[in-house]
């Protein structure tokens, strides 16, 4: 299982929690952890160490500051926004398909069946949030992409690279800033649907991008169903989407418990 995540020195224990828990509850053998980062991170060797006892293989993908120069930046978009979409151009060739991951996230269940998700002829799998709001419409009004079947969160997507390398262009998305930039309020989410979101396949929210903060939402959704124990019986990546972070001291929601379980566990190593 390839394995992508973009960081800095900040959240390199965020990194070590989500990896734990992905070995703890997934059914693949071997993976390859491939982390883009601006510098050489400050905690290289301890990630690597961490990696390796764990069965996995580090790879840091330093992004050089002149890869950028002709990209629009600023303050809101800074280079850091293309990463993600542009991740291909930094990966091994022989790479076909990666799973990308905020490290926000648990992964409570097993993994395998995303990453073996057959992508048919999209580019991208990925959930959707907006079944839990009312922005779909204004989203596609707003982004100007009227073939997307909805809005996709960028924090968990399967990523197709021999499609993505023949499709996605770095001048696209450059011309897309110059043209929609004041109207992106989640510039790198934002441009992924607002020229991509027809490529994306949609996969349930509740199962591979549950937001953590959508408790009561998901529970009436479902009539009662996804209640507390269908959720740790079913979901596979539990998000915690937002400013509140479960690492944080102040963090007294649902499932902090189990965050703070796993980053015990993770610092134990």
């Amino acid at each position: 299982m390839n394995l992508l995540f973009a960081i800095d020195d900040n959240v390199t224990q965020q990194l070590m929690t989500t990896l734990y828990s992905i070995k703890q509850n997934s059914t693949i053998d071997k993976y390859s952890v491939y982390v883009i980062q601006d510098k050489r991170l400050q905690e290289t060797d301890r990630i690597k160490q961490f990696c390796q006892k764990l069965g996995m293989h580090y790879h840091p993908v330093i992004i050089k500051d002149d890869q950028f120069d002709q990209a629009p930046t600023t303050d809101r978009y800074p280079k850091t926004i293309y990463y993600r979409l542009l991740a291909y151009k930094y990966l091994p060739k022989n790479i076909k398909k990666i799973l990308y991951l905020d490290v926000d996230i648990l992964v409570i269940n097993d993994l395998k069946p995303l990453y073996n998700l057959d992508l048919k002829d999209y580019w991208y799998a990925a959930a959707s949030h907006v079944s839990l709001d009312v922005t779909d419409n204004l989203n596609k009004l707003r982004l100007g992409n009227y073939e997307t079947e909805s809005y996709y969160n960028s924090g968990v997507m399967l990523m197709d690279l021999e499609a993505i390398r023949k499709n996605v262009k770095a001048q696209d998305i450059f011309d897309y800033i110059n043209k929609k930039g004041r109207t992106l309020f989640l510039p790198d989410q934002d441009i992924l649907n607002g020229l991509y979101g027809q490529n994306i396949m949609m996969i349930p929210d509740e199962i591979y991008n549950y937001d953590a903060r959508m408790n009561p939402l998901y529970f009436a959704k479902s009539n009662g169903k996804w209640d507390i124990d269908w959720v740790i019986d079913h979901t596979v990546i539990l998000h915690f989407c937002g400013r509140d972070k479960p690492w944080k001291l102040d963090y007294k929601e649902r499932y902090s418990g189990l965050y703070k379980h796993y980053q015990h566990k993770a610092e134990s190593i």
